[in-house]
């Protein structure tokens, strides 16, 4: 008789916690100047809004005065967003600037910051917002693409879907290099080169694609894929070979269990009867489709997360990207830690 005991009882489906990061909450073309934005990221209600000097506030939604929802009925007037209750003026650094029926602003709160704001930034097409579960200030900073908005470049071709799961179930998808074959129908395993310094983890796999020609026969030219993770919630991969394409994955967390995964990709501005063109595109159609994201969506929905997983030797360097990524949750431990006791080790 086995010594090994498997328990059943395996905890939360997924016990991890909201990493802290820079995250998506918009593409910077769908908030015009004046425009409002009710938001649910974080487990928390946010509200985005752009004043008319063109800065992007994100702020917790509910007025620190009588408690109103800014999202809804909120309108922006000047460089402040104005509840849409009694009309406090509320600026991007979540300062109140006006309150239109008093004669001076509470002491309380006049030129402090009166609720919590979450820095942030305009970079590569999208609006970034800093999450902290601690509300820390930002450690890091956003890394920004030349390619995005370069005149050479097309516009930003999006996707979004939202999935049952967590920032780090999707992040570690990359790493699970078995799955490869079995989900996306690759017929080889992606081999590369990975080094880890602080935040950023900088991946790059080499190999060769098959390309359909004209006249029905395949090409085959070599192809390099370099990966970059910036913290918990920007992760972009470049995709070299006869084209080449830019992908910025951009997964936000709603709550513990669900999240909004988001690709935006560009490549060179190539002609659309070029070969060039045909492969650009055909690289964003399998990275979007059943042999992509899509394939791994039902699995993300209702798998659970193992602690400490029977892994063999060619499941990929699994434990040490969790090691990694572990330095992105607040807590004094791990979630991985604090489940362990439940799973044999």
């Amino acid at each position: 008789m086995s010594d090994i005991i498997f328990k059943t009882d395996h905890g939360p489906r997924l016990p991890q916690a909201i990493p802290f990061g820079w995250y998506f909450v918009g593409y910077s073309d769908e908030l015009a100047v004046g425009e409002v934005k009710p938001l649910e990221y974080f487990d928390r209600d946010l509200v985005m809004f752009r004043n008319e000097n063109g800065e992007v506030g994100v702020l917790d939604a509910y007025c620190p005065h009588m408690g109103a929802h800014l999202g809804y009925g909120g309108s922006v007037e000047g460089d402040s967003l104005r509840c849409p209750f009694h009309a406090w003026g509320i600026n991007p650094d979540a300062i109140v600037t006006d309150v239109p029926y008093a004669k001076k602003i509470p002491p309380k709160v006049a030129g402090k910051q009166c609720m919590h704001k979450y820095p942030s930034v305009e970079k590569n097409k999208v609006i970034w917002a800093w999450y902290h579960p601690e509300n820390k200030a930002p450690f890091f900073d956003v890394m920004e693409h030349e390619e995005i908005g370069h005149e050479d470049w097309i516009d930003l071709k999006k996707f979004e879907w939202e999935v049952d799961t967590n920032v780090q179930e999707i992040a570690e998808n990359g790493v699970d290099v078995a799955h490869f074959k079995y989900v996306h129908s690759m017929d080889a395993v992606p081999e590369g080169e990975t080094t880890y310094e602080g935040h950023i983890r900088n991946s790059k796999a080499f190999g060769q694609r098959e390309i359909p020609q004209p006249d029905g026969t395949t090409k085959t030219v070599d192809s390099k894929v370099h990966t970059v993770q910036n913290g918990a919630g920007q992760k972009f991969t470049k995709i070299s070979g006869l084209s080449e394409t830019l992908l910025m994955v951009l997964v936000t967390p709603l709550n513990r269990e669900k999240v909004m995964i988001r690709f935006a990709f560009t490549h060179k501005d190539f002609a659309e009867d070029t070969m060039e063109y045909k492969v650009a595109q055909a690289s964003i159609e399998s990275t979007v489709g059943a042999r992509g994201v899509v394939g791994d969506i039902p699995i993300w929905n209702k798998k659970i997360h193992r602690a400490n997983p029977i892994l063999c030797d060619g499941d990929g360097p699994i434990m040490q990207y969790r090691k990694y990524f572990s330095q992105f949750y607040a807590e004094n431990q791990t979630a991985e830690e604090k489940i362990a006791e439940l799973e044999p080790a």
